[in-house]
């Protein structure tokens, strides 16, 4: 069993640092290198700080840098705020199962097709400023205002609330298995407690114990975005991860090595915020704590709680009138300015030859459904060694895992880009699948994890006990019993395939495109009906990826409600 256990450690080691590790450190390696003056390719040869001195001498670049910290930082609290208010307000009085079916179609959209939405809605001439102009002011024009691409971000702070709270709510109802909510409620309010503050002061700071890795996910991720960024951000400055991206595509290959200053800047801020979050944490545990020991009821606060309840509800309200508006627009032909509804409909934007959306959907299909089989196929690998060791990887080879969901992609994908470069596989499909697995690798694994290893071990040693070899159980019993844990951790991978941009921009170096890369490329087209197709087609997929999730196991599971994955 020694021996066993140690090929597995070592096991898990390798596939660490094959897959995640080693390629994200020589990424920020090969960009690191041209931020300090080497990029021998170009002819800069010599150690130097002049990179780093142009990307200072960038007009804006000190406003750059703000934005980024306002939009990350407002982001992830208020998110993080809205839905702990929700599930104050609502646990309880709605199932963690429907609403899991309810808020799949807001998680399975990539943030590109819901900012792209969001824009819809709130532009100038978006459908808010339609019905507001034909049923209360009988304005004939859009009006004057900078509701996307403002100065202040607050557009993208929108966007990503949009995205960011149905995550939330979804690994916050994922965290409550673990906690006797219920009898804590109970105790509260027989002393006297408001059940909105019960929650806060009682039930979130266990919740948040288990949710930190998801809070420093999307903090990072909000703080270094560029999609969503480049449709709803500020455009002049932009926020840092944007004007990265735009010196890397700059026609003038002597941007390349401010390019990666900007790069290594952007790292650093995201090191930063996590940094300042974790002490932020901290005070805040120190003033709750003093809180907590006066032992007021709190009963005041239960309507600003109600309050937060309400905002999470209007937004996520306007994530599927979001999603609705792409639908509308990809079947537009006329749409005036103060009408409701287009006024000439039409299905000729779906055609290919106006289009042309075939080949970027068809690259998307086969990446997303590959990149998603073969993590799953890693993921069952890394937990099957487990179970048959009977030890848990864990430490800081397990947090290793999660290292692609905290670490800026702007930072070490160029450096990637030219490793791929000098070993002839830039540009190519495989490069770019590659690209998929090292972010849909470690959102699998969050997703199958805790149901494989929450699994009944009694149906494991039943079948064992009647002379099934390892293999068979693993084949007729396990599988079948965790079909839908399988199931949902494959549509969260799809979507997560389906959603990359900037890997698949760098690695796949414009040869291989995907829905989300053109749908950001039209996205200031200004044509919205052609945009509508893409972003319609870049949803849709993986609400039908979800769909199927949740469909399958049913049917294949028709007459054993257990293994449905019905709550009891």
């Amino acid at each position: 069993m020694t021996a066993q256990r140690q090929i597995l450690g070592r096991a898990a080691i390798l596939v660490v640092a094959v897959f995640l590790l080693v390629p994200i450190l020589v990424g920020f390696y090969e960009t690191a290198l041209p931020a300090i003056g080497l990029l021998p390719a170009i002819g800069a040869d010599h150690l130097s700080f002049e990179p780093i001195r142009k990307l200072l001498a960038i007009p804006g670049i000190e406003t750059s840098v703000r934005l980024s910290l306002v939009t990350g930082f407002a982001a992830t609290f208020l998110s993080l705020l809205l839905a702990i208010s929700f599930c104050a307000a609502l646990h309880g009085r709605i199932g963690l199962g429907r609403a899991g079916r309810w808020l799949s179609p807001l998680l399975a959209a990539p943030h590109a097709a819901m900012a792209l939405g969001i824009a819809f809605l709130i532009a100038p001439s978006g459908w808010f400023s339609r019905l507001v102009a034909e049923y209360l002011t009988g304005a004939t024009i859009p009006p004057q205002l900078m509701t996307v691409n403002d100065p202040m971000g607050l557009a993208l702070i929108g966007g990503l609330l949009v995205k960011e709270v149905p995550f939330f709510l979804l690994v916050i109802a994922a965290a409550l298995n673990q906690i006797a909510v219920a009898q804590q409620l109970a105790i509260g309010r027989s002393l006297g407690y408001g059940r909105g503050v019960v929650w806060i002061k009682v039930i979130f700071p266990q919740v948040y114990a288990q949710i930190r890795l998801p809070v420093y996910a999307v903090l990072a991720f909000s703080l270094s975005v560029v999609d969503v960024a480049m449709i709803l951000g500020p455009s002049n400055p932009p926020v840092l991860s944007v004007v990265a991206t735009r010196l890397f595509q700059a026609a003038n290959i002597d941007m390349l090595l401010p390019a990666s200053a900007a790069a290594m800047l952007q790292t650093l801020l995201v090191v930063l915020g996590i940094g300042i979050w974790w002490i932020g944490e901290r005070l805040l545990a120190a003033v709750a704590r003093a809180v907590l020991r006066r032992g007021g009821r709190g009963v005041g606060s239960e309507p600003l709680i109600r309050l937060g309840a309400g905002l999470s509800l209007l937004l996520l309200g306007s994530g599927f009138l979001a999603l609705f508006s792409l639908l509308v627009w990809s079947f537009t032909f006329r749409w005036p300015f103060t009408e409701a509804l287009p006024s000439v409909w039409t299905g000729a934007n779906w055609s290919l030859t106006s289009s042309g959306w075939l080949t970027p959907f068809l690259n998307t299909v086969t990446l997303g459904v590959s990149a998603t089989l073969l993590s799953l196929a890693l993921a069952i690998l890394w937990l099957e060694g487990e179970d048959r060791s009977g030890r848990r990887v864990g430490g800081i080879t397990s947090s290793l895992l999660y290292l692609p969901l905290l670490v800026p992609q702007i930072g070490f994908l160029y450096g990637l880009q030219l490793v791929f470069l000098r070993l002839d596989l830039d540009g190519t499909w495989h490069a770019v699948l590659w690209g998929h697995v090292l972010f849909v690798f470690p959102y699998v694994m969050l997703a199958l994890s805790d149901p494989w290893r929450a699994m009944d071990r009694r149906y494991l040693r039943a079948a064992a006990a009647l002379g099934s070899s390892p293999t068979r159980v693993l084949l007729v019993v396990k599988l079948p019993i965790l079909l839908r844990p399988l199931m949902v951790a494959a549509a969260i991978g799809f979507s997560v395939s389906v959603a990359q941009y900037l890997p698949t921009l760098f690695i796949g170096a414009g040869r291989v495109t995907t829905l989300t890369t053109e749908a950001v490329a039209l996205s200031s087209s200004g044509d919205r009906r052609v945009v509508g197709v893409y972003a319609t087609l870049q949803a849709m997929l993986p609400m039908l990826i979800y769909s199927l999730a949740f469909i399958l196991p049913r049917i294949v599971y028709a007459d054993r409600r257990a293994l449905k994955g019905d709550p009891a």
